[in-house]
């Protein structure tokens, strides 16, 4: 068993984000016209939520295998936007005295979290 997650990275570049709104159908504004998002509470283009949750899932794919979405329990809450331009990194350490349980981020270059939360292993019964 793996203690910590393989590490995946992404650059939300404004091209990057551009892409992802067309291929999600989420052409907010804040997340893709930088006039509008710069008069927003935000201050500037965002990316999409739900792409730090991608990069995430990327995260668990890798280290357990392409039935990671059936084998695992993933609760994650957001902590900070991530802003067009910045790397962000995808991750996770088992917690500490547990076997099927992983602490799980997703942070910027500067270390802060944008994502955290947990995941947890299910067990053959579970996916019964």
């Amino acid at each position: 068993m793996s203690t910590a997650l393989q590490t995946v990275a992404l650059t939300a570049d404004p091209e990057v984000i551009l892409a992802y709104g067309e291929l999600t159908d989420d052409m907010n504004p804040i997340h893709i016209d930088p006039v509008y998002a710069a008069g927003t509470a935000m201050g500037g283009c965002i990316a999409h939520g739900t792409m730090s949750i991608c990069l995430l899932w990327q995260s668990l794919f890798r280290t357990f295998g392409e039935s990671a979405s059936r084998r695992v329990d993933l609760d994650v809450r957001f902590i900070k936007p991530v802003r067009a331009g910045e790397t962000i990194h995808a991750g996770g350490e088992l917690l500490a005295g547990q076997a099927d349980c992983y602490t799980v981020w997703v942070r910027g270059d500067d270390g802060v979290d944008r994502v955290t939360g947990t995941v947890r292993l299910l067990h053959e019964e579970a996916l019964a």
